[in-house]
């Protein structure tokens, strides 16, 4: 007798459809390789955008959510009011009791209030497991009124997180470092925390000819070029990179693709240096691989000091999708780097400081030394896939419903609605 497909819905309540944006790939990514052994739809709170679907449904937690700024950030709970949030935490207990008959398990993803939606599943019967990748901190200065209020609603988040989390049945970590945090700050039990780390998607994400890339985006053929990809904002810091490209008697291009708040910044201070490059902002994802082809070095300048204690707890998707492609990476040392990137063979680890890029910019080897790196990043990187992640998925979700059937109920073909 063939045993029934599970039925799980990947919800993500803290963001929207945003295909570009790092946070909806990773959904989305693990949703295409899950759909190969189980039924899947996807949730995000809105959909501004459209995603491939082939494989999976994706629906709207909230089809008349409000569009602020949707398509620049898929941040669906930034800059929301107290009174949006209640109305919004309401909406998801109404979700939960909609489409309870559907799912046999439900994977929520972390966000500010992390395992409020599973608390929801699980009241009408359904397991649910938490996929965290952060356990966030508050790093801001409490110097107002509206700051202070700020601070009050983030210390209110946080105790909800907490008592949510403790109740999931399972808890799907990204790094060793993110678990200890898990239990050192919400009280989780370490026994129900499994550490999952991030995939690549390796048909999007692989070598290229360099020459061909630099040809179509007109960048010269014999110059260094060092390449970021992703958001400009207070966790990634290229204000060391360009102060320090500034005074570099090397040649060497600084390439940027992405968006986020702080470009104009960067663009005026690396104008204002002479630093030569190109800022490209945002393009189509599947053209990014053609940018990293095209660099000698890849950069992931995150700023530490963002995070709790100056540690990085999670996982990042730049940096194997950088390896990938057969680029070597110069990053933080950092829970995610370091069990990727191997110093002075695929990459380079130091702190994100002008003189540290000083140093490095002096020392940089030459392209075809970088070139034989980035090979041995590529190598590196080979077993690292989504399915892989997508299989320790597909197995804790099999193991939470077997361990509490009481809380499964049987799936249905297709909810009312569902697949509109």
């Amino acid at each position: 007798m063939t045993r029934k497909r599970l039925s799980i819905c990947y919800a993500a309540p803290g963001q929207n459809l945003v295909p570009w944006a790092g946070p909806t790939r990773n959904v989305l990514n693990v949703a295409e390789a899950l759909a190969e052994w189980a039924d899947v739809t996807v949730a995000f709170r809105g959909t501004p955008c459209k995603a491939e679907r082939e494989k999976y449904r994706v629906i709207a937690i909230e089809p008349g959510a409000p569009r602020q700024a949707t398509l620049a950030d898929d941040n669906a709970a930034r800059g929301l009011h107290p009174v949006q949030h209640l109305a919004y935490c309401r909406r998801l207990h109404a979700f939960a009791r909609q489409h309870a008959g559907a799912f046999d398990v439900v994977l929520e993803k972390g966000w500010r209030l992390s395992g409020l939606l599973s608390a929801a599943f699980r009241r009408a019967g359904v397991s649910a497991v938490l996929v965290e990748n952060d356990v966030r901190f508050w790093t801001e200065p409490v110097d107002g009124l509206r700051q202070l209020g700020k601070y009050a609603l983030h210390g209110f988040a946080h105790v909800v997180a907490g008592t949510c989390s403790r109740r999931a049945a399972a808890v799907i970590a990204e790094t060793d470092e993110l678990k200890a945090a898990l239990v050192a700050r919400r009280g989780i039990p370490p026994d129900r925390i499994e550490v999952v780390a991030l995939g690549v998607d390796h048909t999007v994400f692989r070598p290229m000819d360099q020459a061909s890339s630099r040809g179509a985006l007109g960048i010269p053929s014999d110059v260094l070029v060092v390449l970021y990809v992703g958001a400009m904002d207070e966790y990634h810091d290229l204000e060391p990179v360009i102060a320090a490209l500034a005074g570099s008697s090397r040649r060497i291009e600084l390439h940027v693709v992405g968006d986020g708040e702080y470009r104009v910044r960067y663009e005026a201070q690396a104008a204002a240096a002479g630093v030569v490059g190109r800022f490209h902002g945002r393009v189509a994802h599947e053209a990014v691989p053609h940018y990293i082809a095209a660099a000698d070095l890849c950069i992931a300048p995150y700023r530490l000091e963002a995070f709790h204690g100056s540690q990085m707890t999670f996982s990042t998707l730049k940096i194997p999708e950088y390896m990938a492609c057969g680029r070597p990476v110069a990053s933080v040392p950092s829970a995610g780097a370091n069990r990727l990137v191997a110093p002075g063979v695929s990459g380079f680890l130091f702190q994100n400081q002008v003189e540290a890029w000083r140093s490095f910019f002096a020392a940089l080897p030459a392209r075809d030394t970088l070139a034989s790196m980035g090979a041995a990043a590529a190598r590196a990187i080979e077993s690292v896939t989504w399915s892989s992640t997508a299989a320790r998925y597909l197995e804790i979700c099999k193991h939470v419903v077997s361990a509490h059937p009481e809380a499964s109920v049987p799936a249905i073909a297709d909810p009312a609605g569902l697949s509109q």
